[in-house]
């Protein structure tokens, strides 16, 4: 379901009501898909000027397991689309699972990975 549009006029504008009927008339996949090209929109004509909160500073456990250690660093990183990073972290997950990598190396690659983003982020912001 289409969220609701701010518009200041009850029935919206002659745009958004285009729009709700356009979006009415699509498939599922079709739906997400145009949900996600919005999103992309509003994040890239986001105020640049907006400043990016800083990490929360959550303390590694001394005995972390590699999916806690993903959470910790997802929560310290709340400010970071997960989705963009899906495709590193799994991969370090399979190379924990499948490949038998100590978690700790593969911890410590994550914490990288999570601030690169974080620094690549940043640099978008400036």
């Amino acid at each position: 379901m289409m969220p609701p549009m701010n518009s200041g006029n009850l029935n919206g504008s002659s745009e958004e009501q285009k729009l709700r009927k356009l979006f009415r008339s699509l498939s599922a996949e079709d739906k997400k898909s145009l949900v996600d090209f919005a999103e992309f929109l509003a994040q890239k004509t986001s105020p640049v000027d907006e400043p990016l909160p800083e990490p929360k500073q959550i303390p590694r456990p001394e005995s972390e397991s590699v999916v806690k250690a993903i959470k910790r660093l997802s929560e310290s990183y709340f400010m970071l689309d997960k989705d963009h990073m899906l495709q590193d972290t799994s991969a370090l997950m399979a190379q924990h699972i499948m490949q038998g990598r100590e978690a700790v190396e593969v911890i410590d690659e994550l914490e990288a990975v999570f601030a690169k983003h974080y620094k690549a982020r940043q640099e978008q912001n400036s």
